[in-house]
């Protein structure tokens, strides 16, 4: 028994023809939805790629390629749908229908998958952050290295357009050598002293970059000697609200992307369902063409379905063909291997004549 069977007339099929021929031609424009918010999700991953250790680019990559693919199937679908509208046109499309159905349905498929990705991302971008963040504040005093020079200023700029500090919180700064060893005055004291008293030899302090410093605190910003009351006046810096951004980067960065990536991932939903209507429409407009076909005449009635039997015979039907399918590849045994072997018959021996 057919799924979902429905009839019709000559003049519905020619309006789903004409219908699902102008939602081709809209799922065309979804397509390139789709493609633009892949660059733009990759656009944003580039423009802060020295602050991520691993390649996050799987997702925007994905969308970009589907939104291609998309053009390409629906373009194709639509020329299909507008030639269903003559039955003499349709002819040359009909053994290339099914295949362009399965093939429409892997890429809606497709379309889901991205769409998960967008959600699924969170955990990998939260580790390349991580580990990005880190290595960016370890070579924040390389400014006279190649190829480490920009990443001061990279920094910098993050933490004042994001209003952030540090990876997880501006504590971070405490534990990694931001100032370069050209800029400290080797013969004071002090300075001495604390690169002897690290077992790295690093100067290590309580201070903290200007970008990190709260514009909109009305004290003048406190980014040296942190953790000592007594180095300021009227300063707790346990109890005090401080003038330092209080949010770590990585957080900071971590919500700004799943953000974004949690709208992609909700416009691309609303893709794959509309893209799922259109599929529905496109097989209920060839099986009711065949069916046409098989009836001869192309003013009668005739019945589109989803699936032509029950999800289990088709199923099981399908199971089949894959079935016969991997014994076309299986190597035939020898037909006479199962043959007995006749006894070989004894040759008779002739005597031969022994001359005397």
């Amino acid at each position: 028994m057919a799924v979902l069977k429905v009839t019709f007339t000559k003049t519905t099929r020619g309006k789903l023809a004409l219908v699902l021929w102008v939602l081709n031609w809209i799922s065309v424009l979804t397509g390139i939805i789709l493609f633009s918010l892949g660059l733009f999700l990759k656009v944003e991953i580039q423009k802060r790629k020295e602050l991520m250790s691993a390649d996050v680019h799987s997702v925007p990559d994905m969308l970009i390629a589907t939104g291609l693919v998309a053009c390409v199937i629906n373009f194709l679908g639509g020329k299909i749908c507008y030639d269903c509208v003559d039955t003499t046109k349709f002819l040359r499309w009909k053994l290339l229908m099914l295949p362009y159905i399965v093939c429409t349905f892997l890429f809606t498929f497709c379309i889901l998958v991205g769409a998960l990705m967008c959600y699924s991302m969170r955990n990998e971008l939260e580790e390349s952050l991580f580990l990005g963040l880190r290595n960016a504040m370890l070579y924040y005093k390389d400014t006279g290295t190649p190829g480490r020079c920009y990443l001061k200023r990279t920094v910098d700029l993050l933490q004042i357009q994001f209003q952030c500090c540090g990876n997880a919180g501006f504590r971070d700064w405490f534990h990694v050598q931001w100032i370069n060893n050209r800029w400290l005055d080797m013969t004071h004291s002090k300075v001495t002293d604390r690169l002897r008293s690290n077992v790295e030899g690093k100067y290590l302090m309580d201070g903290v970059p200007f970008s990190c410093c709260n514009t909109f605190s009305p004290r003048p910003c406190i980014q040296t000697q942190i953790t000592n009351n007594s180095a300021h006046y009227n300063y707790d810096w346990k109890t005090e609200e401080r003038n330092l951004w209080t949010r770590g980067c990585r957080q900071v960065l971590l919500d700004h992307y799943t953000n974004i990536m949690q709208s992609i991932g909700f416009i691309v939903l609303l893709i794959w369902l509309f893209e799922l209507w259109v599929l529905t429409g496109v097989r209920y407009l060839q099986t009711a063409m065949e069916n046409l076909l098989r009836q001869g005449d192309p003013d009668l009635e005739s019945d589109g379905w989803l699936l032509e039997n029950s999800i289990a015979q088709t199923a099981r039907s399908n199971f089949k063909i894959i079935k016969n399918l991997g014994k076309c590849y299986q190597v035939d045994d020898d037909p006479n291997i199962d043959v007995p072997s006749t006894a070989q018959k004894e040759v008779p021996t002739c005597q031969i004549p022994v001359a005397r």
